[in-house]
């Protein structure tokens, strides 16, 4: 259940540019505030996906992402590990590309269903920490 640097590398230049941030809203101290703000200055499309719909960084907000009207290509998960796993498979129900869960988000449950479906996931890391890292 390693992630390795391939997946990572993969994920962030060749899986696609729109991020669905599961967990994201207008407030400026979360985590997931911050990480989005990185990815959007990395070029990529962020959608906030939280119950309160709100808009943040400039993009419409939805309240899950069964609600979002275009396609995704990562999901982007800042919900705890205990709500990660349903997340993953609303991931994978939508279409998405690929599946990421931030730093201290695990379900190896969760991980297997992803990569038995073929799709991509990463595991406990951020992108705005490892996006850095490519150039």
């Amino acid at each position: 259940m390693q992630d390795d640097r391939e997946t990572i590398r993969r994920i962030l230049t060749e899986t696609g540019n729109t991020w669905a941030i599961v967990g994201l809203s207008a407030n400026e101290r979360r985590a997931a505030y911050g990480v989005a703000d990185v990815l959007q200055r990395y070029g990529k499309r962020i959608v906030p996906v939280h119950p309160k719909a709100e808009t943040v960084h400039g993009e419409q907000g939805y309240a899950s992402l069964a609600d979002i009207p275009f396609e995704v290509d990562v999901v982007d998960v800042f919900v705890n590990s205990e709500l990660a796993g349903k997340i993953a498979d609303e991931a994978l129900a939508i279409g998405a590309k690929a599946v990421w869960f931030q730093l201290g988000v695990t379900d190896g449950d969760a991980y297997e269903r992803v990569h038995a479906a073929g799709v991509d996931m990463v595991m406990d890391r951020c992108p705005a920490i490892e996006i850095p890292r490519l150039g």
